[in-house]
């Protein structure tokens, strides 16, 4: 009997551990799962100290600023979240490792994000929407596009703040993806000419130091032949005065 109590004294302290609510949150359960409201509260990093039964988790309109690796691995029962309204300006690899398969709905929108690693959304099967982000049209922004489900409501909303071409400034990135543009080709033609400036800039060098070179060398060789004239010439002098001697004979 003694031994019956103290197991179930020990699961339910474990149960009240799994779901304990973080301070500045409200929890609430229903059917054994937990909604967490943690909107509006002044945070400025995702709380640590989640329920891992929770279902749905409101953090919009605080002032975090990263999302960062493995937020919200032990959450695998995750399905709706909403992180709109923050500040956040990074998502780093692996954010959402652990809730890829569970996680239906996820709201990164109205924050600071101009790019994401290609590692950032992994494998989510989530409906995401990105808009009101100040984004900048790139390359690793278009592969990461091509592999997210985003939200249709909000889709057209999701802009180029920046772009690698100026003239794309401003434009939804689906219609200008739509439109055949390819931001990687244009990071390709960058890299060319770079390397190609590049390469130009070390053949340059060379010549100049090949020139440099030569000169050098033609500089010590016309001072060499300078000093060898101003030498006396030994065998002229005695070829000179065997000249007279003869004649004196």
């Amino acid at each position: 009997m003694g031994m019956l109590l103290r197991g179930a004294m020990i699961l339910a302290l474990l149960t009240a551990m799994v779901r304990t609510c973080p301070k500045p949150c409200h929890c609430s359960e229903r059917g054994g799962l937990t909604n967490v409201q943690c909107s509006s509260r002044d945070l400025d990093a995702i709380p640590d100290d989640l329920p891992e039964d929770t279902v749905t988790l409101q953090l919009s309109s605080n002032h975090i600023t990263r999302v960062p690796s493995q937020a919200f691995s032990r959450l695998w029962r995750l399905q709706e979240l909403d992180l709109s309204g923050n500040t956040i300006e990074a998502v780093e690899a692996g954010a959402f490792q652990g809730v890829t398969e569970s996680l239906r709905v996820l709201d990164l929108s109205d924050n600071r994000l101009r790019g994401v690693p290609k590692e950032a959304f992994g494998r989510l099967h989530a409906k995401i929407s990105l808009s009101g982000n100040p984004w900048h049209c790139e390359c690793v922004l278009q592969e990461v596009l091509r592999e997210l489900r985003l939200d249709e409501n909000t889709v057209n909303e999701v802009s180029c703040h920046t772009a690698v071409r100026e003239e794309f400034a401003g434009r939804p990135i689906i219609q200008v993806l739509d439109s055949g543009v390819n931001f990687c080709s244009f990071q390709r033609k960058t890299t060319d000419v770079a390397m190609f400036i590049t390469m130009f800039g070390w053949f340059a060098m060379v010549i100049a130091y090949v020139v440099y070179y030569v000169r050098q060398n033609r500089e010590d060789a016309r001072r060499h032949l300078e000093y060898l004239k101003a030498l006396p010439n030994s065998s002229h002098s005695s070829s000179k005065d065997s000249d007279t001697a003869s004649t004196v004979l």
